[in-house]
């Protein structure tokens, strides 16, 4: 999915509508600070790790879709890195910052599965301009189709707000629609409170995340009611929806 930014800018999205994801790897602190200075002025969110250890535990709680990983790491090889982000994250896109430019060093990087490679020095111009076309080619961020999302028998047009379920009419209201989007374009996942919150409401409630639970019961009313269920609590981790079972 892209937009066009206030800047101009063509910006990537991910399909629920959320910035892209980047995970920005190097144990030098001012690479990873000019890095992510520029990544963040596309409009995508970053976190950083200084080493491979970092690296890893940051991607399986912040789930990036797209890593900029350096070859050398104080405590294991860019190659040793890869390897173990694969078995968690095996399509994440990944492109390797490296000081050396001999050539076995790029075939290794791209044949351990890395996708793209860039030799420091390096031009923060050509940085982003690999990871948007990475990004794209992985589908993290693809252009929808089409507006109408459908689970089940419920069906969401994006561009009318027309909602419904089994052909029957469905009136949400503005909120309720957002969060029913959400939830539409992300079947079968459970969503935390705290993600909730941050894509449909865009801010922080202060702790009050029963706002979400609130919502939640607004929209099974009105979608659930009478029918099979398709919105699923998972005690401690989130919401959910899915098909109902026929």
């Amino acid at each position: 999915m892209t937009t066009i930014s206030p800047q101009g800018r063509t910006e990537l999205l991910r399909p629920d509508g959320s910035p892209v994801r980047v995970l920005v790897v190097d144990d030098e602190q001012s690479i990873t600070e000019l890095l992510s200075m520029a990544l963040r002025y596309e409009g995508w969110q970053i976190r950083s790790a200084g080493d491979g250890q970092g690296a890893l535990s940051t991607a399986r709680e912040f789930r990036p879709d797209a890593v900029v990983l350096d070859m050398m790491l104080p405590d294991m090889d860019g190659l040793s890195v890869l390897g173990r982000l694969r078995r968690d994250l095996p399509d994440v896109p990944v492109l390797f910052l490296t000081a050396k430019d001999a050539i076995e060093d790029r075939i290794a990087g791209l044949t351990a599965g890395g996708d793209d490679y860039v030799i420091k020095p390096f031009s923060l111009e050509e940085v982003v301009a690999r990871l948007r076309g990475l990004i794209r080619r992985s589908g993290a961020a693809d252009r929808r189709a089409e507006s109408v999302l459908v689970v089940g028998d419920l069906t969401l047009d994006e561009d009318s707000h027309e909602v419904s379920r089994g052909g029957q009419g469905i009136h949400l209201t503005a909120t309720e629609f957002e969060l029913l989007r959400f939830l539409m374009r992300n079947p079968r996942r459970v969503l935390s409170k705290a993600q909730i919150l941050d894509r449909v409401w865009s801010y922080d409630f202060g702790g009050q995340a029963n706002v979400v639970e609130l919502y939640i019961s607004y929209l099974r009313r009105k979608i659930d009611a009478g029918r099979e269920p398709m919105i699923h609590t998972r005690r401690g981790a989130g919401y959910m929806i899915k098909p109902a079972v026929s």
